[in-house]
């Protein structure tokens, strides 16, 4: 089976996309109850130093949910009529097709994101599959650009960027570059100290001249990580990329949408999007940028 996937590229690319899909699948409910989870953790932690604590109604309604939930307990249901989904329901992208995107219960509509999200994950790992061939790079950047992807909902969601993924995703490029799987340890530990670093004093800058707080510590510990995935010298790509498409669709957002300047605006996305560039042109951009400099 290695040997197929070693020689035979598309067999591969094939592999990593329906495990793509599968995971996306996975990702949808990491997205929705992760933050269900914190804010029941935040409640409880709350209690425990306050007493006599009464938070405000809880936006994501933790109080409603079961004694026991996390990731896998209980099992997934429709939000309508709260009808258990059957494993032949749950396949990727093919159960909404089959049931016309709608509940076999009560007919409601399925969200349109929740195929979208396993399409292009099953994509991204696919591209990833296809960049860098089997070995310990695909490997590795599978599982980067999974939790990429999951940071992404969750921040679009909530404007949280949880540390439980942040944190782990920075020790393991630590421990992936420990081996030189896309940098050397030196380049890993110095990208991780400046990214986080870089967004720092950039968010202590703009507190200072304006009042108010332009991001979230998410950010920092975000770009951190993909300096010790990627090095250092991928994170002026990664900031350009980030900040380039962050600032185009805040304007299109308020042009178009008439979001208010106010609102804020996640920036958790576009750091992963410029990671995900990074990781897979990043050099090849690098190249070009010092030819023609």
């Amino acid at each position: 089976m290695i040997d197929a996937l070693q020689n035979l590229p598309g067999v591969w690319v094939s592999v990593a996309a329906v495990l793509g899909l599968l995971i996306g699948s996975f990702l949808n409910v990491v997205a929705y109850r992760l933050p269900k989870m914190m804010e029941r953790e935040w409640r409880a932690q709350c209690a425990d130093i306050l007493p006599n604590c009464t938070p405000s109604t809880p936006s994501t309604a933790a109080s409603a949910l079961p004694p026991v939930f996390n990731l896998v307990v209980p099992r997934s249901a429709c939000p309508s009529c709260a009808r258990p989904i059957r494993a032949l329901e749950n396949i990727p992208v093919l159960s909404y097709l089959q049931l016309r995107g709608r509940c076999k219960g009560c007919q409601k509509p399925i969200g349109a994101r929740y195929p979208i999200v396993e399409l292009a994950t099953g994509l991204l790992s696919a591209l990833v599959a296809w960049r860098f061939g089997f070995g310990a790079q695909a490997l590795t950047a599978l599982v980067l650009v999974w939790a990429l992807v999951a940071l992404t909902l969750i921040d679009f969601d909530t404007q949280l960027l949880p540390d439980s993924i942040t944190q782990p995703l920075l020790w393991l490029g630590l421990m992936v570059n420990s081996f030189g799987v896309f940098t050397d340890l030196r380049s890993a530990l110095a990208g991780a100290v400046a990214g986080y670093l870089i967004l720092w004093s950039v968010y202590w800058l703009f507190k200072l001249v304006t009042k108010k707080e332009g991001m979230g510590y998410g950010d920092f510990k975000l770009l951190a990580a993909l300096g010790a995935w990627l090095g250092w010298k991928s994170l002026p790509i990664i900031i350009l990329l980030s900040s380039v498409v962050g600032a185009a669709v805040g304007v299109g957002l308020i042009i178009l949408a008439r979001r208010g300047r106010e609102v804020p605006i996640p920036f958790g996305p576009y750091l992963a999007g410029g990671g995900l560039i990074a990781l897979l042109k990043g050099q090849s951009i690098l190249d070009w940028y010092l030819s023609n400099v």
